[in-house]
């Protein structure tokens, strides 16, 4: 690809996006689980940049914290501060006084990007230094061609076909105003060139900003060359002002997740009621059936099936589950495990291989082991339930006194009637039972059958329930 010259990023962040009434600065609006903001600078990634310097405005603090926090990136990105919006120009001359350009070469090549272009591709970058390089123009324009241009500036070429201005929509005549090519406000800046022409920069416009597109003009005026890159598909440079671009983006960005996912052996019944995040991860053979959202750091095992009407956040699935209707979040859930329809697996909970977590059951923070089974009604809370054990319809552990939180532990193959209540801190032996309707409010010795208000020891339990027999107390 690359400039044979060393070549840096600047993103422009620092706006307050009055159009988008929201609190949350602009380039933070989440699309597809990410920040607006980090889907530009992961477009940037394959450049092998020099450097990413970032500069922020409109809070400021939040923006560098988001970065901080989120960004994984291997080329060094600086943040500096805007601290009075005097215009995209001045924007890129605060940019130029980063610590990021003392140790770069001079001649070195800067690409500069909107922070509000989350569809923007990789490829359209590369392909925009690669023209700007092999015409040895002093900047290139990225430029797109649409139906409707009303509103947008328009690029006014030479008759050598290179970039003569840019007019604005307003100032433009009937003439410039048929022209269908518009400026992205994305550009390749030879270095040396452009911190001059930004020195000669006025704010003479309406709102008294300096604008990175009369830089252009200086440039031209000069006698540089500018050049322009037509960008192949107009959607992917569209910037986001409001919440309708927002969900338009957003959409667009999730047709091309499902996309990817679909060609790495990934099934969707109905592609367009799935929402995947961009850091969720998928194994082949893995099948999402519709409205099922997957957010954050999902990761969903082979053969799988996630769906219908399902939502996981920071979910672990393993290899051969199925979930169906429920809501997983921060839980991890081994292979071979059924979960649903419509239970609730809260943070901390972890279902080991073959387990069963059933109809309308929510589970917080507590393991369920190896083949165990909690089939319907049930809440089990802070608790350990052991291997094989099979909690009947409607069994909870009572884990809050009104003050702090105890735990329940169930030890192996234990069988707990219909309505049983476990109050913590309690603890199950192996092998034990309890009737329905039982309050358990001692330690039950293994093997000990125990049941009424509260569970009095009765006798010793029966031989377990072998699992083709099945079970009154699972229902």
């Amino acid at each position: 690809m690359t400039s044979l010259r060393p070549l840096a990023a600047v993103v422009l962040a620092a706006g307050e996006g009055t159009r988008m009434r929201s609190s949350t600065p602009k380039v933070l609006h989440p699309l597809c689980g990410r920040p607006m903001l980090l889907h530009v600078i992961d477009a940037l990634t394959t450049l092998r940049l020099e450097r990413i310097v970032v500069v922020v405005g409109h809070g400021a603090e939040v923006v560098t914290k988001t970065l901080q926090e989120q960004s994984a990136l291997d080329t060094p990105v600086e943040l500096v501060e805007q601290r009075v919006q005097r215009g995209t120009g001045d924007a890129v001359g605060v940019a130029l006084t980063a610590s990021a350009f003392e140790d770069l070469d001079a001649e070195d090549d800067l690409l500069i990007v909107p922070g509000d272009t989350p569809l923007l591709r990789p490829e359209t970058l590369v392909e925009l230094v690669a023209q700007h390089s092999a015409a040895d123009a002093a900047a290139t324009i990225l430029t797109a061609r649409i139906s409707d241009p009303t509103g947008y500036g328009r690029v006014v070429r030479d008759r050598h076909g290179d970039v003569a201005r840019i007019v604005e929509h307003a100032d433009a005549s009937e003439e410039e105003r048929a022209i269908d090519e518009v400026n992205t406000s994305i550009y390749c800046f030879r270095r040396p060139f452009l911190a001059p022409a930004l020195r000669r920069l006025r704010p003479s416009n309406a709102q008294q900003e300096y604008y990175l597109t009369d830089a252009i003009e200086v440039l031209t005026g000069a006698g540089h060359r500018v050049a322009a890159a037509v960008a192949a598909d107009p959607d992917e440079v569209a910037g986001v002002n409001d919440r309708l671009q927002l969900a338009t983006a957003e959409a667009e960005l999730r047709a091309r997740v499902n996309a990817w996912w679909m060609r790495e052996g990934v099934t969707m019944v109905d592609p367009s009621r799935v929402y995947i995040d961009a850091d969720v991860e998928l194994a082949p053979d893995v099948r999402l059936l519709p409205g099922t959202m997957l957010e954050g750091r999902t990761v969903i095992g082979s053969g799988s099936v996630i769906g219908p009407d399902c939502r996981l956040i920071e979910a672990l699935v393993g290899e051969r589950c199925t979930v169906t209707s429920s809501v997983i979040k921060e839980a991890e859930i081994a292979s071979g495990c059924a979960i649903g329809p419509f239970a609730y697996l809260r943070p901390g909970t972890r279902v080991a291989s073959g387990a069963k977590v059933g109809t309308f059951v929510e589970i917080k923070n507590s393991d369920i082991g190896e083949g165990a089974k909690v089939p319907h009604l049930s809440y089990v809370g802070d608790a350990e339930v052991g291997a094989g054990s099979n909690l009947g319809a409607s069994t909870i552990t009572a884990n809050y006194d009104g003050r702090q939180k105890h735990r329940t532990k169930i030890g192996r193959h234990v069988h707990t009637g219909v309505h049983t209540s476990l109050r913590a801190p309690v603890e199950v032996g192996e092998g034990a039972e309890t009737g329905a309707g039982s309050v358990v409010t001692n330690d039950v010795a293994p093997g000990m059958l125990v049941k009424g208000v509260p569970a009095r020891p009765s006798r010793p339990a029966g031989p377990p329930v072998r699992e083709d027999e099945g079970s009154d107390q699972a229902g």
